[in-house]
């Protein structure tokens, strides 16, 4: 009689313990998904309210709710703070994204758009861009930008593609890309020494990364073109997973692998051309933050780690840009000078990581 009552409730807690552990997966990726929400919203408040001229919370709400405060506070608050938060929120989340985009590509845990050398391209067809227009006093558009970073950043890209196929080793795919890198960047360099001196005022600041000089005609542009790109990654989201178990696996699931590169690669394109567009190239982010958003979420799966990389990047990037402009104030620091701080110990770690997993 005993044993009869057993097996029943045996069988009615079997399929609980394993719903219960589905539940605290989705609990920890919607826990986490929240934790990077609220980090972004107080990273993005602290990047309006403190700088050379602090501005108290309480302050900074009534004047984003509409009241009247000091014209000067309200000036600086509205034409340059606000501009440059939403700027670093929004490329930070772009950066990030398409050194996702890139690892899941080449199944590589270092790459990313600086280390590749795809940063490095679209920096040097805009500089480009940039001294033919400047020179003939025609001024270049947000959209002129994006469009040229885009060209530069598919060269690269093709280029790295090209030393992909005939390189299987991980190492070696990335000496290729700093090395291709390094040529854009020379290329670069050569163009900046023959413009004008108030041009290259201007193309150094931009070539070294920096968020500064954002106005609303930015943040309008590069929002239409990063949302749209990331909405378009997001219905990605099941390919993208058939993807990472490999691509026989994927074929039989029904996906396209020739057009799910292609796509790869272009929002990936994309992304790293807006960043460089308005910002210059940033480095580290890319890499380091989609590997510590992974660590948090515990998962590969590209529906969660899609807007997770997105609030990650958005994060580091907001964080960064806070110790650049505070450390040394008023001198301001290069951004990517301090998310090479940063994000150097997270690749070297990935690196440390992937060779003991190798030997062992």
């Amino acid at each position: 009689m005993v044993c009869k009552d057993k097996a029943p409730l045996k069988l009615f807690f079997m399929p609980r313990t394993w719903g219960g552990r589905k539940i605290n997966r989705t609990y920890r990726y919607f826990t986490v998904l929240i934790f990077l929400g609220i980090g972004t919203l107080l990273f993005f408040f602290l990047n309006i309210c403190i700088g050379s001229i602090p501005v108290p919370f309480p302050d900074t709400v009534r004047m984003l709710a509409g009241q009247k405060g000091d014209e000067t506070i309200t000036k600086i608050l509205w034409d340059i703070r606000l501009p440059r938060a939403a700027a670093v929120l929004i490329l930070g989340g772009a950066l990030s994204l398409a050194g996702y985009l890139l690892q899941t590509f080449f199944n590589n845990p270092i790459a990313g758009p600086f280390v590749l050398g795809i940063s490095s391209g679209a920096k040097m067809v805009v500089a480009l861009v940039m001294v033919f227009f400047m020179g003939k006093n025609i001024t270049v558009t947000s959209t002129a930008m994006i469009f040229a970073a885009f060209i530069g950043a598919m060269i690269s890209m093709g280029f790295v593609l090209l030393v992909s196929r005939k390189i299987d080793n991980m190492s070696m795919l990335v000496v290729s890309g700093v090395m291709i890198g390094y040529i854009c960047s020379a290329i670069t360099e050569l163009v900046i020494t023959f413009a004008d001196d108030a041009d290259i005022v201007n193309l150094h600041n931009w070539s070294r990364g920096s968020f500064s000089g954002m106005t609303w005609e930015n943040v309008q542009v590069m929002a239409i073109v990063v949302f749209l790109t990331f909405f378009a990654v997001f219905l990605m989201s099941k390919p993208l997973s058939a993807y990472q178990l490999g691509d026989a696996y994927a074929k039989n699931a029904g996906v396209n692998i020739r057009v799910l590169r292609a796509c790869i690669v272009v929002f990936s394109s994309i992304f790293s051309a807006c960043i460089v567009a308005f910002a210059g190239p940033i480095s580290f982010v890319g890499i380091a933050a989609p590997h510590l958003v992974k660590k948090l979420l515990n998962t590969i799966d590209p529906i969660w780690m899609i807007p997770a990389c997105f609030l990650g990047g958005s994060v580091f990037c907001l964080f960064c840009d806070l110790l650049a402009k505070t450390m040394l104030a008023p001198t301001e620091l290069s951004i990517s000078t301090v998310t090479a701080i940063f994000g150097a110990p997270v690749v070297l770690w990935i690196m440390i990581k992937k060779r003991k997993g190798s030997h062992a």
